[in-house]
């Protein structure tokens, strides 16, 4: 019962964490000019809705729904990249803020993958993927900053 318990509250963070870093890459894209870096931030967020296939598979495996991430943390997390982009909308800007995201993400991840030690490889396999994706988009953005 316990790995039970753990693999779907796994599952659900990496979800919710999915969610966040397709909406906040979504919330900048169209302010970004430079081609490349608009490249990266759109294959990162396929990366992402691939990997959220994924997850959403196993979560429905178990039987469970799929559950949005937290609203408020949605529209805080909209808020700060509005006001930050309208007071200075531009590429360094916007790698900023998914840097931050990038950073708040691989933190989050290790915490709950630490917390839900019980939890079944293949769901601990998805944490690990969603770190080493944060990881890779903050290495490729860090010359935008």
């Amino acid at each position: 019962m316990e790995q039970r318990e753990d693999t779907l509250s796994l599952l659900q963070e990496c979800n919710s964490g999915i969610q966040m870093g397709v909406q906040s890459i979504n919330d900048v894209l169209d302010k970004i000019e430079n081609e490349k870096l608009k490249d990266i931030l759109e294959s990162s967020m396929e990366e992402h809705r691939r990997l959220g296939n994924e997850t959403h598979e196993m979560l429905i495996k178990y039987g469970e729904d799929v559950k949005e991430a937290h609203p408020m943390a949605k529209e805080m997390a909209k808020m700060k990249t509005g006001v930050k982009m309208a007071i200075e909308e531009n590429d360094k800007t916007a790698a900023g803020l998914i840097s931050d995201g990038c950073h708040m993400g691989i933190k989050s991840l290790s915490k709950y993958l630490n917390q839900y030690k019980k939890a079944e490889e293949k769901a601990k396999d998805i944490a690990k993927k969603l770190i080493s994706m944060e990881e890779s988009l903050d290495t490729k953005i860090r010359c935008y900053l």
